[in-house]
């Protein structure tokens, strides 16, 4: 006979729904509050740590050692990582080629010149030269200097907030080796709903990179294939490639981003190229919408409608966070749900 499968007592199972609770007050906390952004932080070195490890375990490391040499590897990866990434983002801004210097010099030089191919009833809301925009933005900082010290001040507090949250992150990628035995019922109630969390994180994120490298890949087609074939040639279409791979691993905002230069540097060389790539930009894109919720949809077992209505909901409730964690966020709950065995 098959033995039985004991069932959890009633204590247990309202241990197990407090923890559920809390988490679920600690996750919307997060972003109430604004820290998801330590959140992610936290998670992403929590899982490269235990990602890591196991390498070292090959060479004869222990299993403790070897997240200990993880965590200390990553961390100086990570700090040479910000060290160059500051020496090449100095190039980007002022030395180099095809930088970001180059790109906005392109795109007032293609606002100059689409003065005298648009529409005047459009001309009229748009700068007639290089000189007139540089005047605009101006007047424009002026106007929002407040916004844009609040600005600085949030980028500032989200900095911070990902710094602490990577420390927090790797203490806790490494706390079980001094943690004591004998913990209560709750904390490894917690310690399990932070286990899922970290499994449903790992899933998304992976996700969200070959989302990126697939939108990089067409639009990479796009500008170095298609437009080349009828003779067009962007300048700057490397930098626009990697630009478009750096920011798609934001969702949304992402894909904003890189449409924007794209579009207003192909106007650079005519109204028609500019409609041409906003055309494709939101075509390829509306595709890549039910693409990528399929992709995550298939990392954490949802369906593509499932991560949309999610996204929706997150996105009226919270705003662009609600967006980016919206993913994350659902994976969990499935995960929190099949565990349960209510679904």
């Amino acid at each position: 006979m098959v033995p039985a499968v004991p069932l959890p007592s009633v204590r247990d199972r309202r241990i197990e729904i407090s923890a559920q609770i809390l988490a679920g007050f600690a996750l919307l906390g997060s972003l109430w509050f604004g820290l998801l952004a330590a959140l992610l932080a936290g998670l992403l070195i929590h899982e490269l740590v235990h990602a890591v490890a196991p390498v070292f375990r090959r060479f004869g490391a222990m299993h403790n050692i070897g997240r200990i040499i993880a965590l200390g590897l990553l961390t100086a990866v990570l700090s040479l990582a910000v060290i160059f990434g500051v020496i090449e983002l100095i190039s980007l801004l002022t030395t180099r080629q095809e930088g970001l210097v180059a790109v906005m010099r392109k795109m007032a030089e293609a606002v100059e010149e689409a003065s005298q191919q648009l529409p005047p009833w459009i001309v009229a809301y748009i700068p007639s030269s290089g000189q007139d925009l540089d005047t605009m933005l101006a007047q424009s900082l002026r106007d929002h200097s407040r916004d844009l010290l609040r600005l600085t001040t949030d980028v500032g507090r989200i900095l911070v907030h990902i710094i602490i949250g990577l420390v927090i992150g790797g203490m806790i990628a490494i706390a079980d080796l001094t943690e004591r035995p004998g913990r209560g019922p709750l904390a490894r109630a917690m310690a399990e709903r932070a286990r899922l969390l970290a499994l449903s994180f790992r899933r998304v994120v992976f996700a969200q990179v070959r989302i990126s490298a697939l939108n990089t890949v067409l639009t990479a087609i796009y500008l170095a294939a298609v437009l080349p074939a009828f003779g067009v040639h962007l300048p700057l279409t490397k930098t626009m490639i990697v630009v478009t791979f750096v920011v798609g691993l934001l969702p949304v905002i992402g894909n904003l981003i890189s449409n924007t230069v794209i579009v207003v540097i192909s106007l650079s060389l005519s109204v028609y190229t500019a409609a041409a790539s906003l055309a494709f930009l939101v075509i390829i894109h509306k595709l890549e919408y039910f693409i990528n919720a399929k992709i995550v949809g298939t990392q954490i077992h949802a369906r593509a409608w499932e991560i949309l209505i999610s996204m929706l909901l997150m996105e009226a409730a919270f705003g662009v966070p609600g967006v980016i964690a919206a993913p994350v966020f659902y994976a969990y709950l499935k995960a929190e749900l099949g565990r349960s065995k209510l679904i």
